[in-house]
């Protein structure tokens, strides 16, 4: 049990820290950029949150396998697959979180407006000194709404993990899928505590994001 925990909460951080570098300059650009294709760019960001995790967990086992072309170049060392790994594993968990990260930061960006940017341009601040001083101090409650959405969603995900990591005793198997084998297997009281954990793990998260919402008051996850 400590290690399917343990493998969960390594699973949902690594994901997590990830995610908020991947994200951030893709919700920038989102926020900001003018072109007329962004929207479907956000429109592909956006597809996990529809398309079903089987399907999701299908093509990914595929573009991972040893067979798919994404992964001739890193056979020369040694790597044939990603399929049934945690390697595996974080890049299906990033790619089915990722609109979870990326449209709070975009919303937190968007709250912004000009004029404190603006500003900033008068008093000679460069684009990236107005990033870096302005926007990311000014979006600091969307980056923390990012961070829970995505923790919390990485923590329950199960489609994904099934088909792409298969649930392998200490090495792919988290507290999602373990909770399938304990049903599986009638072990209904052990089932029912991973499962009331996770409830509650639930109920805190949407809390403190309608906390954070009602102290912020411009937050829309």
């Amino acid at each position: 049990m400590g290690e399917v925990l343990w493998l969960t909460i390594k699973l949902a951080g690594v994901t997590t820290l990830v995610l908020l570098a991947l994200a951030t300059p893709l919700a920038w650009w989102l926020a900001r950029s003018k072109a007329w294709w962004k929207e479907i760019i956000g429109a592909l960001v956006a597809l996990p949150i529809v398309l079903p995790p089987t399907v999701l967990g299908f093509y990914l086992l595929i573009a991972l396998g040893p067979h798919s072309p994404l992964m001739a170049p890193f056979q020369a060392f040694g790597v044939r697959t990603l399929a049934f790994t945690f390697e595996g594993l974080v890049i299906g968990s990033v790619i089915y979180s990722l609109p979870f990260a990326v449209q709070p930061i975009r919303n937190a960006f968007q709250a912004i407006g000009e004029r404190p940017l603006e500003v900033a341009a008068t008093l000679r601040a460069s684009p990236m000194d107005a990033f870096l001083t302005v926007a990311l101090p000014l979006a600091r409650p969307g980056f923390l709404v990012a961070a829970i959405l995505t923790f919390a969603h990485t923590i329950g995900e199960f489609g994904v993990v099934l088909m792409l990591g298969g649930g392998i005793p200490g090495k792919t198997e988290v507290l999602s899928i373990e909770i399938y084998k304990l049903v599986e297997s009638l072990e209904w009281d052990k089932a029912h505590q991973l499962s009331a954990l996770l409830l509650a793990f639930a109920f805190t998260v949407m809390l403190s994001l309608l906390l954070i919402e009602r102290r912020t008051g411009r937050l829309r996850p």
